[in-house]
């Protein structure tokens, strides 16, 4: 499939769906490893070879004030623009052979079709941007989510106006990890945060908290003052740290360096945090104004208890406070 993110210029081609904009000569990839110059087209490798498929818990995603209770059709390809030694995916993202089942987006919708959404996660999907679409095309009647690093290009943001929500890993707050840990920059993910806000679409934060890396109180601080910039209404899902792939000598995060994560997030005033990877009170979501009990969550079983919901907004039954989120 020939991308329609990219342009020619003289013997190379620049690819366009993400922030590192890669000139390629013929023959050769892109970062991600899954768009390659053809005789001076840029090829997408990985359209229609799905090497993961899975009928997922929305919450999964993840996204708790989009659907919740919902199962989501989910999929994704192998490859990856970020280089993250701590990936816990890495065996899909960080696979350079293609690989995966061939399915047309017709066959997908027809697999997907007893679920409310769609959604294009378990690696980085700005890179398959193109396939996403065309599944979008043929799925018109379903909800959208990419499950994101957020460095996706200004030009692929602009064609994302079939996408309704959008998780976005905020990996850090400090440009040094993210150079030398995902070989990118802070900045284009803190922008890619603001303008896909700015377009209307629904967007949840994700953080993977790892000791001695990204958890300093500094950093968290810097960071929920950012978020609550944005939006303080925007979830945040603080997630604990396992060791795994390049990272196997950093110890997990306890639940106690959660808690810390937490209550900055909260001193900042971002009113709706969450622990994740963790069984906890802090799955569920209360209330900012009342703190009642609005969704309780146990392991992926979801219980709406305290919300009265009219024809566009979520409502707290206790004190009418309008809960921010996508519901219908």
């Amino acid at each position: 499939m020939q991308c329609f993110l990219s342009k020619k210029e003289g013997d190379k081609v620049r690819c366009l769906a993400c922030r590192h904009k890669c000139l390629i000569a013929e023959g050769k990839r892109g970062i991600c490893g899954v768009r390659e110059n053809q005789k001076g087209k840029l090829e997408l490798l990985v359209y229609g070879k799905v090497i993961a498929k899975h009928i997922d818990p929305i919450e999964k995603k993840p996204l708790y004030h989009f659907l919740p209770g919902s199962k989501i059709y989910s999929i994704g390809t192998v490859g990856c623009n970020f280089k993250c030694g701590f990936c816990q995916n890495f065996s899909i993202s960080q696979e350079r052979e293609i690989v995966g089942s061939t399915l047309k987006p017709e066959q997908i919708a027809e697999e997907a079709k007893a679920y409310p959404s769609m959604a294009y996660t378990y690696n980085e999907p700005s890179i398959f941007f193109e396939f996403a679409s065309d599944i979008a095309k043929v799925t018109k009647e379903k909800k959208q989510v990419f499950v994101s690093n957020g460095y996706f290009s200004e030009e692929a943001l602009e064609k994302m106006d079939f996408v309704d929500a959008i998780n976005i890993d905020l990996k850090s707050y400090n440009d040094k990890f993210y150079r030398q840990q995902c070989g990118a920059q802070l900045r284009f993910v803190c922008e890619n945060i603001q303008k896909a806000k700015e377009k209307g679409i629904w967007i949840e934060i994700t953080t993977l908290l790892i000791p001695g890396e990204n958890d300093s109180e500094a950093e968290l601080r810097e960071m929920a003052r950012f978020l609550a910039s944005v939006d303080p209404e925007m979830p945040w899902h603080i997630s604990a740290f396992h060791p795994d792939y390049k990272m196997l000598d950093k110890r997990s995060t306890s639940f106690q360096d959660m808690l810390k994560a937490y209550n900055i997030a909260k001193e900042e005033k971002m009113a709706y945090v969450y622990l994740g990877n963790v069984d906890s009170q802090y799955n569920h979501t209360y209330c900012p104004k009342c703190n009642k009990v609005l969704i309780r969550r146990e392991e992926f079983k979801t219980k709406v208890d305290g919300l009265q919901f009219d024809k566009k907004n979520a409502r707290c039954k206790s004190c009418d406070h309008t809960i921010k989120g996508v519901w219908k």
